[in-house]
């Protein structure tokens, strides 16, 4: 009898845990649709105003007003333009939450009559147009929104919330920036830090999910490949640095398929390349751009040496004496592969099918793209990280595209264009219930 008891006790905990997880869903689903005009005109401003890497000085302003409106401790200028806002609500686990605010050098070619027209100054000082086309306009907007449904519903959790909004996500320094600028001096440690990023690819609604392995690791490599120039009627008086330098990218191209394991991923991108200055002459050299992106260390490892050891071989047949090898360097700090944790992402994926039914949360492939999101795990890989993604497209969207055998424009495009209201909502409701689970462990 006694265990008969116990059990419908432990049933009745059950049930009313369930109901009291489904009334904060709810909750949260009215408090965003209540200030959802509010975040339709939040992404709008910031759609039509995006910064460069760098450069974030408006995005952070307005991040940090969102967050001490909320009534957050807020730090500004945390390695550039970082901002991050502490609200601590008793004794609990400290959870950060972290968007990114730098957009592209890209011309917006959607359409859309909130379309960016916005133009800036470049690194290398040249004026571009700028657009977010990797989302993260909708990542600021979900931020403050899940800012938002967390403090409105403090007296459902305990414990630290951390918003961390970073600058120059785009070219791997801002997190790096960040935490060597002590942002942890101002912000306790946290058990948990979650991200979301935009897909291209899924439609609004849907969530995204893979353990392990999730990013690669990216590595920005500058090689500067020497010859010795002459005129273009006499290519036998010179060592031709340009056709060096494309027997060298011919053979970068082997070392992912025939130098690293097949089942291991690597991609070698030569983005770009420049040498001479006119038609008929054959230049001194040639400077190359490439990004190495692999998960394994021992990959990454195998990758550089082999494009050391390729260029030094192709330019020692080509007859250059040893003062003249190719000069190779690597951008530091360079960006380390984003591992989701296993165990928290099995416990929020569990989460998310049971808040928004299983057909709307699937397992996606890795992806070879890169983010330094994967730097919140810190140098000792002491911080469970999960990022997830976040369908942005409408469902006749795709739809059309597979019927007319279109690519859909991906990140990164002229053409990408979220579909707003469904991914926003969709958005705060994921990171909010998340957060929501961490805290109440």
């Amino acid at each position: 009898m006694k265990k008969y008891f116990l059990f419908c006790s432990l049933v009745f905990v059950a049930n009313l845990a369930f109901a009291q997880s489904n009334q904060l869903v709810q909750q949260i689903e009215s408090l965003t649709a209540q200030n959802y005009p509010e975040l339709d005109a939040l992404y709008k401003h910031l759609h039509q105003n995006p910064e460069l890497s760098l450069q974030e000085e408006k995005s952070a302003a307005r991040m940090a007003s969102e967050l001490k409106k909320l009534g957050f401790q807020v730090k500004e200028k945390i390695g550039g333009h970082g901002v991050v806002g502490v609200l601590k609500n008793g004794p609990g686990p400290t959870v950060l939450i972290r968007a990114d605010m730098d957009a592209l050098p890209l011309e917006e070619k959607t359409g859309l009559p909130y379309a960016s027209k916005a133009r800036g100054i470049n690194a290398a000082g040249n004026e571009v147009n700028v657009m977010h086309a990797c989302g993260h306009d909708i990542h600021m907007t979900v931020f403050v929104g899940t800012a938002q449904a967390l403090v409105k519903t403090k007296n459902d959790w305990k414990g630290t919330l951390v918003m961390v909004t970073q600058p120059a996500e785009e070219n791997g320094l801002g997190a790096d920036n960040m935490l060597k600028d002590g942002l942890f001096n101002f912000a306790p440690k946290p058990d948990y830090a979650i991200a979301l990023h935009d897909n291209s690819y899924l439609p609004a609604g849907t969530i995204g999910y893979r353990s392990g392995p999730f990013m690669a690791s990216v590595d920005m490599m500058d090689i500067t490949v020497f010859g010795q120039g002459g005129h273009g009627a006499a290519p036998h008086t010179t060592i031709d640095p340009v056709v060096l330098s494309a027997e060298m990218i011919l053979a970068f191209q082997t070392i992912v398929s025939r130098m690293i394991n097949p089942i291991d991923p690597a991609v070698v991108t030569v983005g770009s390349i420049h040498g001479g200055t006119v038609h008929n002459i054959i230049p001194d050299d040639v400077k190359m751009q490439l990004t190495l992106r692999s998960y394994k260390p021992e990959v990454r490892e195998n990758v550089i040496a082999s494009i050391r050891r390729i260029s030094e071989h192709y330019a020692k047949a080509a007859g250059l004496p040893d003062d003249k090898m190719p000069r190779i360097s690597i951008r530091e700090p360079m960006t380390p592969a984003t591992v989701n944790d296993a165990n928290l992402t099995a416990r929020l994926v569990g989460l998310f099918r049971n808040t928004f039914g299983e057909s709307k949360v699937v397992e996606t492939d890795p992806y070879m793209v890169g983010e330094d999101f994967s730097r919140f795990v810190m140098p000792d890989n002491s911080v469970p990280i999960f990022m997830f993604w976040l369908g942005t497209l409408a469902p006749e969207t795709i739809r059309m595209a597979k019927e007319k055998g279109e690519q859909l424009p991906s990140l990164h495009s002229s053409q990408f264009a979220p579909v707003p209201e469904p991914t926003i909502k969709t958005g705060v409701k994921a990171m909010s219930v998340a957060a929501l689970n961490l805290f109440n462990q």
